[in-house]
């Protein structure tokens, strides 16, 4: 579709016409990935945006990397949130905002041709309030693999249809949404006082203004944390911060977010009653074992080859204790009267 700049427009932007779309990418130390990135929403067509790139106080060249690329290329801001946190970070950008929709992009992750432009007509049908879609997630070494494989999985991950929809439906959350700029800015944008799970409390608040739509077309490429100590504390912070959100949004809550805190729960009394009575222990342990067992062996049936077999249950097993061990930690929190950190 050809759209024609009005000279309001074209006032405003020394004739250069205005961005329909802001794409905003907070970022902090994704020197490894940062290029790559902007690679992929700078290649974009189809619609005319701006980009808004929030460094978070980066210490390893992701700041000197932006600010060279915002010199070459016009479409391209980089502000400065010296502060780690992602909410502040997203509400500098949209302060900075001049697009009528939002398009939010993670730092160590890439977009397809044409995605942009997907995400703008879903938005432009005045249908949703937001849309996103599949968070692909993407490895890198043998390991890496294995843990995308396991985070692609729906035997892992449950209903978190994003990680593995292909059917368009209306959802609670998306990863990395898109949004109409005034709604968000009616809504007061991220809360910064959420540091985990902000996409999800922001998504609870928006959805009582209409629909969120599940776009299986519009798919992100996200890359793991290379590691499973690496997964585990990344799946620890999420987890610690679903008590405070869930206590705002009680109505998001779903049966995947309780089962690892009470998986949690099911191993710390089978390791203490294994002090005293080890058979015992071993009976209440071995149905979790056995079910990780199936599901890491269906899941590696579907992995590429260079994937690191081994590592699939040690994933499954990091991914739902570190959630369920952080959401414990969460709720000790707010027990305490603490703001979780990240």
């Amino acid at each position: 579709m050809t759209r024609t700049m009005t000279s309001d427009e074209a006032a405003s932007t020394g004739g250069t016409p205005a961005p329909r779309a802001t794409v905003i990418v907070p970022a902090r130390n994704e020197a490894a990935t940062i290029d790559t990135c902007l690679d992929s929403v700078l290649a974009q067509e189809g619609v005319v945006f701006e980009v808004v790139v929030v460094d978070n106080g980066s210490t390893d060249g992701t700041a000197e990397r932006l600010a060279a690329r915002a010199a070459a290329d016009p479409r391209l801001t980089v502000l400065s949130n010296p502060a780690p946190s992602i909410p502040a970070s997203l509400n500098l950008a949209v302060s900075a905002a001049r697009g009528n929709w939002l398009v939010r992009v993670d730092a160590h992750s890439t977009i397809p041709p044409g995605y942009l432009a997907r995400a703008v007509s879903r938005l432009e049908e005045q249908r949703w309030v937001g849309v996103g879609g599949r968070k692909a997630a993407v490895g890198r070494s043998p390991v890496g693999r294995a843990i995308a494989a396991v985070l692609n999985s729906r035997l892992a991950v449950g209903g978190s249809v994003y990680h593995w929809g292909t059917t368009e439906t209306v959802v609670d959350h998306v990863p990395f949404g898109a949004y109409p700029t005034d709604l968000v800015r009616s809504l007061g944008g991220w809360d910064e006082a959420v540091l985990n799970n902000e996409d999800f409390e922001f998504d609870q608040r928006l959805r009582q203004h209409g629909e969120l739509l599940f776009d299986p077309a519009l798919q992100i490429d996200w890359n793991v944390r290379e590691s499973i100590p690496g997964l585990f504390r990344q799946y620890r912070r999420y987890g610690r911060g679903k008590p405070a959100v869930a206590l705002r949004h009680p109505d998001g809550v779903r049966l995947r977010h309780l089962a690892p805190p009470a998986l949690v729960l099911w191993l710390a009394g089978a390791a203490a009653t294994g002090t005293r009575r080890p058979r015992w222990a071993a009976v209440a342990v071995a149905p979790y074992l056995l079910a990780v067992g199936a599901a890491s062996t269906a899941i590696i049936r579907t992995a590429p080859e260079s994937t690191d077999r081994r590592a699939v249950p040690a994933a499954l097993v990091a991914m739902q204790v570190g959630w369920g061990l952080g959401f414990w930690e969460g709720a000790t929190d707010l027990l305490r009267g603490r703001r979780t950190r990240t």
